[in-house]
């Protein structure tokens, strides 16, 4: 049995879901980005102790299947984008449609019906915030950031990011290193 949460975005939020799965004593098979698979089905009780404390954690059980599944595709691009070392060898739209075993057009319109922008315009976001994080760092050439984050080149980065920050990396850089987002507030 999969149970879906809203807002993993991160390693440490794994730690935390953990933690409460362990704390309520409910056994787990697997946990991963947005996704448990449980050993046996929750009764009502460990069901409602779950939420109780993953909301206290920033955390939401997830019950509808949109809302799970929309969840799902944000758990991995994030996953893809922010914490992987791998290039995805593929476009997001084949990505998901495999991953998630749909049609990328539903999961297209559901996405932007539910959440108001587009998956693309979400995966933007999220370079976006991790070409600010690898600015902060200051361990990598704007061209190497390019390269690791799949833009064709690094005019096209620097015409995105300035159209979604208004400002050039450079400027950015020099003017609002700390800058940044929370995932989940993406």
């Amino acid at each position: 049995m999969e149970i879906l949460i809203k807002n993993m975005v991160c390693p440490r939020c794994i730690e935390a879901v953990k933690k409460s799965l362990e704390d309520a004593q409910i056994d787990f098979d697997n946990l991963e980005l947005g996704k448990v698979t449980l050993s046996t089905p929750l009764s009502e009780r460990q069901k409602t102790e779950l939420a109780q404390s993953l909301n206290q954690k920033g955390f939401e059980l997830l019950e509808s299947k949109s809302s799970a599944l929309i969840s799902r595709i944000k758990a991995l691009i994030i996953e893809q984008i922010h914490h992987s070392d791998q290039n995805l060898g593929e476009n997001y739209s084949t990505y998901l449609a495999d991953k998630l075993d749909h049609e990328y057009s539903s999961l297209s319109r559901l996405f932007s019906q539910v959440e108001g922008i587009t998956i693309e315009k979400f995966i933007t976001r999220q370079k976006i915030e991790r070409v600010k994080e690898l600015l902060f760092y200051d361990q990598l050439s704007l061209s190497e950031i390019a390269f690791q984050l799949n833009y064709s080149s690094v005019a096209y980065l620097s015409a995105q990011f300035k159209k979604e920050t208004g400002m050039t990396p450079s400027e950015f850089k020099r003017n609002h290193p700390g800058e940044r987002k929370s995932l989940d507030q993406i």
